[in-house]
Formats: C-alpha cells, structure tokens, sequence
C-alpha cells in the first residue's frame, strides 16, 4: 500500500511545485519578488527530487531499508536545499515591503542559514548510516528552526504592517511546516507513524508557492 500512496502524492508534488515555479517566472517579467519567489519555487521541487525519487524507487524495488545511502545523501542535500529556500523567502520579503536597508536581519538570516548547511556537512550526521545519531538531526535543526522563526515574524509584522491580503498567511504556512516537520525530528526514529506529518508540511510548502504563484499571475 506504501509503495502505491506514497508516490501518488509525492510525483504529483515534484512536477506540481516545478511547474508553478516556471509559470511564476513567466509572469514576473521585470518584477524582483516573483522572480525570486519562482526560482524558490524550482529549487524546492528539484531538491526534495534528491530525496523522493529515491524514495519512491525503493519502494518500487527491494524496499527502503536497502537503500539507506541514496536516501541519506538525498535528505542531505534536500536539507541544504531547504535552507536556499528560506533565504530565497527571506529576499522576497525584502523585495515585496522594500526592506533591502534591514542589513542586521540580512546577517541573522545568512549566519543562521551557513550554521545550518554547516551542520549538515559534517561526517557526523552519518547520512548514509541506516541509524543516523538523533543528536545531530536536533544540532543541525537548531539554527534552521530559529531561522523559521525569523521569517515567520518577519512576514507576520509586515503583512499586518502594509495590510498586505495576498501574503496575509505566508507567516501561517511557515509556521505549520514547521509544527509538522519538528516532531517527525525528534521522535519519529521511535514512533513511525510520525512519518506521516511530512504529508501536511509538504501542503504547507505548496501553500506558500501557490500563494506566490496566485499573486504572481495577477500580474499579467
């Protein structure tokens, strides 16, 4: 059953948040925020491709427990592509409120991002491991979810700030994909079931593309 639902959701996902992301380019023309907002749009698809078309060939073939290595490097680099998300929102919302003057926001958001990829890179994650250290999933989570709270209330203060009604939820969207996303972290090793959170976090992603895309083609 796994091996038939799980890609059911997951293809429909990769091609649809790519495919929202080439049409946003097309609608942004000489427009900053929808530019940005569309290459974040392709990175997301094309690195969370690194770990779920993995996913989806193991459970196709000989099953998921034999392929820890290729799913371990896929979750690595999908990590590290999270993160260029998130700094890829952040310019958004510089560009959308015109804050490009926030130079201390600017270094919390790229320090926090480096620390992020850093812990990421470092041997001791064992990401090809089939039991990689829980320690090190919260280690390299850390500055990541500070960085979530960033743009969280970056977004919250200045939608409510400019009455913004397109962008009014973004706060609400980053703030979910995190609720879901940090239990799966820190328990889902012991409870499997936790797994499954990772379907509603991925909706709150589509969310946030979709918000740019709906704004983005006003446009035209």
């Amino acid at each position: 059953m796994q091996a038939i639902m799980e890609p059911i959701f997951e293809i429909p996902y990769l091609i649809g948040v790519v495919t929202l992301g080439i049409l946003i380019l097309r609608y942004a023309k000489s427009q900053k925020q929808y530019r940005l907002f569309g290459i974040m749009a392709i990175v997301l698809g094309c690195g969370d491709a690194f770990h779920l078309v993995p996913r989806i060939y193991a459970l196709w073939t000989d099953g998921i427990a034999n392929h820890s290595a290729s799913l371990g490097i896929g979750k690595m680099v999908t990590s590290i592509t999270m993160t260029v998300f998130y700094v890829f929102l952040y310019h958004v919302w510089q560009a959308r409120y015109k804050k490009e003057t926030a130079k201390a926001v600017t270094a919390a958001v790229y320090l926090l991002a480096a620390a992020r990829i850093a812990l990421c890179l470092f041997p001791q994650n064992q990401w090809t491991s089939a039991d990689a250290p829980l320690s090190w999933g919260i280690y390299r989570n850390l500055p990541f979810t500070v960085l979530g709270i960033l743009i969280i209330i970056i977004y919250y203060q200045e939608a409510r700030r400019s009455s913004d009604r397109a962008f009014r939820n973004m706060w609400l969207a980053v703030l979910l994909s995190f609720a879901f996303y940090i239990p799966v972290v820190l328990w889902a090793d012991s409870i499997p079931m936790l797994g499954m959170l990772m379907i509603p976090k991925t909706c709150a992603y589509v969310w946030i593309v979709w918000m740019g895309f709906a704004e983005a083609k006003k446009t035209t």
